[in-house]
């Protein structure tokens, strides 16, 4: 099967419903082979239902998709031996242990009793669970679990991996070695579409980002490009005094022609800027209001700023809307 398509995903005007629920409504993609390819939105946003029209796992409703050049409807099969899915929930038995979940993984690809014996070691050393090897799986944690979902993904070692949240309730430390998991998977010629509602998460990893919200894709670009679309700079600043908050982005909004986000809870504003010279300006207004400020700083904007200022909200997890979860395929 080609693999040198440019292009890894095309998917143009993909739609999905559930009853009355639009839950993607004409999401449009490319994703570049040899890349990672961020998808970031809350829960219900319709991310993990357009990975799973593009794993074949549902049936599109409107639109075409492409892996590799292959229809995901027309030539299922063929696509399905080209990925891998690791779903958001853990599809692994907790009563046998790490060697034998890969071993029937392994089995169930075709790869004989030895072959799987050895491709079992060899991703439980990649993933630093061989000391863990013959431990029962209800005795693992959560970012180790994860590591073996994973790893059950690669046996086959697909071009193109799905990843839907993959460090979702993992400690940071565990997602930093997932972090680096990942940039070896890139490093190794495969092709990563990450779904996740970790701001940090896509800026890190993904060389494109598509913001997606409410089934429709909002934003598509790099993180620098995104990130210019709220202004070169961010200010943030935080009064002494919280009872200053409304007259502090007044004086904002006049000096800089925009109003500022307020974070009650910490006593700050944040507010795009499209240049610093006019920094000076403000501090003047302020103390001449006589608001006595306890922190300002002037950097590059973060990605929760663009997708607040994208979507008009923040990404905070909303209730999810009928997102069914993708289980794994390595077919």
């Amino acid at each position: 099967m080609d693999t040198t398509n440019d292009w890894a995903i095309e998917a143009h005007d993909l739609v999905k419903t559930f009853g009355t629920h639009r839950a993607v409504d004409g999401v449009d993609l490319q994703v570049k082979t040899g890349t990672v390819y961020g998808v970031l939105g809350p829960n219900g946003a319709g991310k993990t239902t357009t990975i799973s029209m593009l794993a074949t796992l549902l049936r599109p409703d409107g639109g075409q998709a492409r892996i590799f050049g292959h229809d995901v409807v027309a030539e299922a099969q063929v696509v399905r031996q080209l990925i891998g899915v690791t779903a958001q929930f853990a599809s692994v038995d907790e009563k046998l242990s790490a060697t034998e979940n890969l071993v029937i993984f392994s089995r169930l690809l075709g790869l004989g009793r030895q072959e799987s014996r050895r491709k079992a070691g060899e991703l439980l050393e990649e993933f630093g669970l061989a000391e863990a090897a013959r431990r029962p799986l209800a005795k693992f944690s959560g970012g180790m679990r994860r590591r073996l979902d994973l790893a059950a993904s690669l046996i086959a070692q697909p071009p193109l991996i799905f990843l839907d949240e993959p460090t979702t309730g993992l400690d940071p430390r565990t997602r930093t070695q997932m972090w680096e998991t990942i940039r070896r998977l890139i490093a190794s010629g495969s092709t990563v579409l990450l779904t996740t509602q970790m701001l940090d998460e896509a800026d890190q990893l993904a060389s494109r980002i598509a913001v997606i919200d409410r089934g429709k894709v909002v934003a598509e670009g790099t993180p620098d490009e995104l990130k210019a679309t709220v202004g070169s700079s961010s200010l943030q600043l935080r009064v002494q005094d919280p009872a200053d908050l409304p007259t502090s982005r007044r004086i904002i909004q006049r000096v800089l022609g925009i109003a500022g986000t307020i974070s009650p809870e910490a006593a700050r504003i944040t507010a795009p800027m499209t240049g610093v010279d006019r920094v000076t300006d403000l501090l003047l207004e302020l103390r001449a209001a006589g608001i006595a400020l306890a922190e300002m700083s002037v950097q590059k904007p973060t990605l929760d700023e663009v997708f607040l200022g994208i979507t008009g909200h923040s990404a905070e997890p909303t209730t999810p809307a009928n997102d069914t979860a993708p289980t794994r395929i390595n077919a």
